[in-house]
């Protein structure tokens, strides 16, 4: 016997930002179409509010979605399809509908409702069932729940979920207009493009008993539904791109990798077993399974994500850390002038750097001392390693004895020749280097600070000093006529 192919689909509506939830449940989508040859995900864009209907909105979706390997070119990938172009044939279904007698109109405001019920919450009461009310305006097409009995959502997450049909409102599916409303398109738009699969969040669960009555109306088997657990912040409130980090575009722009985001995502209600949280996507898309996700709230930590995103720069090839981190050293808004980046200097300090960065944003303030002409004003820094009786002190001796020409200018070399200076002073190395980083690099924590003067060479490294030394005259100076 034939399996019939997997065909889930993805419908998020444009808001001008891709959200990490959907983002989740695009990628859980993405990992079952693509278990199967001819499975398939199928991008719906649900633009039928024309104040959400911009086109760089939906150019964002599929920019982001490309960003976490979602590519329009794989075969899996089908779409985008949009809701707008289905219009018509939603009109006319909610014409046969109400042909059939499985929809009717009513004239009642929504005043009227809540004065016959004296409740505003409680729902429509169905007076215009039996009333034969034709089109009309003003008059709204509603769907005839069926009377007794529930509907049973059986949900791949969740178990069988019942809904007691004296719970389920005759509701809407088109406006005296004739305008369909989102629950009809929904549905109509899932039997046109044959969707076997409905995975999305939690939030659309309360939706889907008026979905699949709908289904059923239609005499069609609905399709396999999944619920997909809420995420939530530390304070275990659900995520909100009011109050939370929710944008999937501002983790890209603060330098996590694609593959770290995939793998964090995937876990958020999932696991695959083994023991193992590191998990590339080939690894992962075939254990994926839509009844292992847990109903449980997730927790979106982004300490956690931190974490795996170091783990993913650690193992890239030194190659591949350069040129990931190139966004950020020769675009827009470096702090130095482009003509002082040198590319052979960062490329013999990505080591250094690559094992010490958690998101590649982070490299600019640990390799920036290289290409600014003036290191970094850190005013704490510089308080902090300039403590009288140390900080002049140990930049005019580490001045003097860097400027011996027979001093090698190795890191091992300016490593002795530093303790040595050091412990003529009375300082351990720890000590005796601080003040030596915040002249050079204008910060107390950065690099190995051997190799870093290393690299800047004895001229660059001495003129820093020089001018520390200055400085630290200078206050001295200062204080003393105060």
């Amino acid at each position: 016997m034939t399996e019939t192919p997997i065909r889930t689909r993805f419908a998020p509506s444009p808001t001008g930002m891709f959200h990490v939830g959907g983002a989740r449940s695009a990628l859980f989508n993405w990992a079952l179409a693509q278990q199967q040859p001819e499975g398939r995900m199928v991008l719906r864009i649900e633009d039928t509010d024309a104040a959400r209907n911009r086109p760089e909105w939906t150019d964002g979706i599929i920019r982001a979605m490309s960003w976490i390997g979602i590519d329009e070119a794989d075969p899996h990938f089908e779409g985008p399809y949009f809701q707008s172009a289905y219009v018509d044939k939603h009109r006319e279904t909610a014409q046969e509908l109400y042909r059939s007698g499985r929809a009717y109109y009513c004239d009642c405001t929504r005043e009227q409702v809540q004065e016959r019920r004296d409740n505003p919450n409680l729902g429509y009461d169905g007076f215009c069932r039996d009333r034969g009310l034709e089109p009309g305006p003003g008059r709204a097409l509603r769907f005839r729940v069926p009377e007794g009995g529930p509907t049973v959502v059986r949900d791949q997450v969740r178990g069988d979920v019942e809904f007691d049909h004296a719970s389920i409102e005759d509701f809407v599916i088109a406006r005296a207009d004739g305008s369909p409303l989102f629950v009809l398109a929904n549905v109509l738009d899932d039997v046109e493009m044959r969707i076997t699969h409905v995975i999305r969040g939690e939030e659309h669960l309360s939706n889907t008993p008026k979905q699949q009555l709908l289904w059923e109306a239609l005499d069609l088997a609905p399709p396999v539904w999944a619920h997909l657990p809420v995420i939530v912040n530390e304070q275990r409130k659900k995520l909100s791109k009011r109050r939370d980090k929710v944008a999937l575009e501002s983790y890209q722009e603060e330098g996590y990798l694609a593959e770290a985001m995939v793998n964090y995502l995937m876990l958020l209600g999932w696991a695959p077993g083994e023991d193992r949280e590191i998990m590339p996507w080939s690894e992962m898309m075939p254990l994926f399974r839509i009844q292992d996700v847990n109903s449980s709230s997730a927790f979106f930590d982004e300490k956690k994500l931190r974490a795996f995103n170091g783990e993913y720069i650690r193992q890239l090839s030194v190659e591949d850390f350069v040129e990931r981190c190139q966004p950020w050293l020769t675009g827009q808004g470096t702090p130095w002038d482009a003509a002082d980046y040198d590319p052979a200097v960062f490329a013999a300090v990505a080591p250094l750097a690559q094992s010490r960065v958690a998101v590649l944003s982070e490299i600019v303030p640990n390799v920036d001392f290289l290409f600014l002409r003036e290191p970094a004003e850190d005013e704490k820094s510089w308080r902090k390693a300039m403590k009288p009786g140390v900080g002049r002190e140990m930049v005019e001796a580490a001045l003097a004895r860097f400027a011996d020409p027979a001093l090698e200018w190795t890191a091992d070399s300016l490593k002795d020749a530093t303790e040595e200076t050091g412990a003529a002073l009375g300082l351990k190395l720890g000590k005796a280097q601080a003040p030596v980083r915040v002249a050079v690099t204008g910060r107390t924590v950065g690099l190995p600070l051997f190799e870093s003067l290393e690299l800047l060479g004895r001229e660059r490294v001495q003129t820093r000093l020089e001018a520390a030394l200055e400085r630290l005259r200078a206050e001295e100076k200062a204080a003393d006529e105060g």
